[in-house]
């Protein structure tokens, strides 16, 4: 089971996301669950990495913790938003498409 957690504040604005787990949905290297899932966190990380310079992330074989930093700018904010929001309805697809293989839990900070 891949468990995502979503970190969010009062408003909804998302400050990162932790991801633990494999699938199990196929042997190692054929799971399209686990490759979906991967493919959404490196696009985030990537694109917030591009388009703002200021994510930090860590991650090793089934995990991966994204975090966004309290000390940005608002245009920054704005964008991380767009991109954060986008990849969880993404994660929310993959979970209600493949249930028991990935669960995604929001927690309000």
């Amino acid at each position: 089971m891949i468990n995502i957690n979503i970190v969010t504040d009062k408003k909804g604005f998302i400050w990162g996301f932790e991801i633990k787990g494999h699938a199990g949905y196929d042997e190692y290297g054929k799971d399209i669950v686990c490759a979906a899932v991967s493919t959404l966190a490196y696009t985030a990380v990537g694109a917030i990495s591009e388009m703002t310079n200021v994510v930090s992330y860590s991650e090793k074989d089934g995990y991966m913790q994204c975090t966004v930093p309290k000390n940005i700018s608002n245009d920054a904010k704005n964008t991380i938003k767009i991109i954060l929001d986008t990849i969880v309805i993404g994660f929310r697809q993959i979970e209600l498409s493949y249930k028991g293989y990935v669960k995604v839990i929001i927690k309000e900070v």
